[in-house]
């Protein structure tokens, strides 16, 4: 089975990663949690990066505030997709710093970037691509959209 790890650059972030865990753990996707700091602990950052994919991991969720350069750098050492979060933290300028980190990139550096707080996104994105290749994730994705239409449709005044 497929593994996503799931790092963020201060345990502060964890409220909003715990979305994209959770959201891991309801499509049976076996995820492992972690504090690495691009700036506080680049080295761990880099030993992560370089063994993820000889770990078993299939994708990589960064999520990180301010300056936000988790994701990007993970991105330049694994050759795993990394899916960024951007969080907006005490000392951000409304979150837009920590947005723009993630989403610039230069170009052979991509990252796969979703909305300031995006937790949830990132975790179903992340399925995404594992249900690529396993069928019974990629089942599990249609049975949750389903649940949204329906979840829709019952909403409707019409």
């Amino acid at each position: 089975m497929a593994k996503v790890g799931v790092i963020m650059g201060s345990k502060s972030d964890l409220p909003i990663m715990q979305e994209a865990i959770d959201i891991l753990n309801e499509f049976g996707i076996e995820n492992d949690v972690d504090i690495v700091s691009a700036h506080r602990t680049p080295e761990k950052m880099m030993e992560y990066g370089e063994s993820a994919h000889k770990n078993g991991y299939s994708v990589i969720i960064a999520g990180a505030g301010g300056a936000a350069h988790l994701p990007g750098m993970m991105a330049s050492i694994t050759p795993l997709p990394v899916i960024g979060v951007p969080i907006k933290s005490r000392n951000s300028i409304d979150g837009w710093d920590s947005v723009l980190s993630i989403l610039q990139m230069p170009s052979g550096v991509p990252v796969g970037t979703v909305a300031l707080n995006g937790g949830k996104n990132a975790g179903i994105l992340a399925a995404e691509i594992i249900g690529i290749s396993n069928v019974e994730v990629l089942n599990k994705i249609i049975k949750f959209k389903e649940e949204l239409k329906k979840k829709v449709l019952n909403d409707s005044i019409k």
